[in-house]
């Protein structure tokens, strides 16, 4: 079963990170809670979070474990959690927003759109539209030299440039627009371009048009924590160890932000998903009722849309949307009903691909406790 795209994303905090607000419903929900415990203990997760959420909003929050293994240092609801490749939703849905104001559409090339930076560059490459790029069809790498990328400048913005510049000279993997092949390096030339024509950096881009209208006041960039403190949930190993360092820089290089970046506490993110569920069942959200169905479509006739992987489920009335996210540090999973009005989202402070099945079975465990009304 093909549950989850995992991936090693990346960030770093451009500035101090918001203060979390405080949940405003039970904290620490008893029933999600019994039901997440085992399934952290029995994969030895430090710490273990899930929530579910409808278009009204959270329903459902639980946190359990410890932020640090070997630590007593319980994690909490408010606590921050990086979502990796879950930030690719969100910077889908914000240059959405730019092709809705006219100054990009879905067939903008990036050589039309960045015809300086990429003279001289393969044909086939300049002629790779938004519309491959989002939906990983550009027949571009994975990934590139993303530290080489991130000493070549002094912003990110001015780093994603230059990676632009990496790609236009590295080979491509396939003809674009003939095949899927999940790419970070996507992602971060789709946000270039985006960037060029509004003339602003992504993030802050992404906290004026996606966090700050829908209340997401804990979401930021980057890893978690204040270095050598024990203040938010502390990146570990696929093994369970915890890193030697937390803080800030401990992530990829933020020239990769677009790729996977954010993280915020899993109230925060539920606003997110819950505006997501309103658009797509027609409500009033945060943009048109187009613009969601254009983001949840996967076109080329594969089954990956823009920032989520779309296939079909029982439980979830017919199809149904998920995503996952990892910096091999954390992971992040999201499935989402719209017809059956609901989504569950996981976290966990570990990586690796025990952290993939774990947080499966966390989700189908959100999955049935809220089936049986919760």
């Amino acid at each position: 079963m093909r549950s989850a795209i995992v991936i090693a994303c990346a960030a770093v905090i451009l500035a101090a990170t918001p203060r979390t607000r405080a949940v405003t419903f039970e904290a620490n929900d008893p029933r999600v809670a019994a039901a997440l415990e085992p399934i952290r203990a029995r994969h030895r997760f430090p710490a273990l979070g899930g929530a579910i959420v409808t278009s009204k909003g959270l329903t459902a929050l639980a946190v359990t474990g410890v932020r640090k293994s070997g630590t007593e240092v319980a994690a909490t609801p408010d606590d921050l959690w990086h979502l990796g490749s879950d930030t690719k939703a969100m910077t889908a849905a914000w240059i959405a927003r730019v092709v809705g104001s006219g100054k990009l559409s879905w067939e903008s090339t990036i050589g039309g759109v960045l015809p300086k930076h990429t003279a001289g560059a393969p044909e086939a490459f300049r002629s790779i539209t938004l519309l491959q790029l989002l939906s990983h069809r550009a027949g571009l790498v994975a990934n590139i030299d993303w530290q080489r990328a991130s000493s070549a400048a002094a912003t990110p913005r001015a780093q994603r440039l230059a990676a632009l510049q990496t790609a236009a000279a590295t080979p491509l993997s396939s003809p674009p627009g003939s095949k899927y092949e999940y790419s970070n390096l996507g992602y971060v030339l789709a946000a270039t371009m985006a960037e060029q024509v509004v003339d602003k950096a992504w993030e802050v881009e992404i906290r004026t048009t996606i966090f700050a209208p829908l209340g997401m006041m804990s979401a930021g960039f980057g890893g978690l924590g204040t270095p050598g403190n024990i203040d938010q949930p502390w990146p570990h190993t696929g093994e369970g160890k915890p890193t030697p360092q937390n803080g800030p820089l401990v992530d990829n290089p933020e020239v990769m932000g677009p790729a996977g970046t954010v993280h915020c506490s899993l109230s925060d993110w539920a606003k997110f998903i819950a505006d997501q569920l309103k658009g797509l069942e027609g409500q009033r959200a945060l943009f048109p009722p187009d613009v969601y169905t254009r983001l949840h479509t996967a076109p080329f006739g594969g089954d990956y849309a823009f920032g989520w992987l779309v296939t079909e489920r029982p439980w979830g009335g017919g199809t149904v949307y998920t995503h996952a996210g990892s910096n091999t540090m954390n992971f992040a999973v999201v499935w989402m009903a719209p017809a059956r009005d609901f989504a569950v989202l996981v976290t966990t402070n570990q990586g690796g691909p025990g952290a993939q099945q774990g947080t499966d079975e966390a989700a189908s465990a959100l999955i049935h406790l809220h089936e049986s009304g919760i």
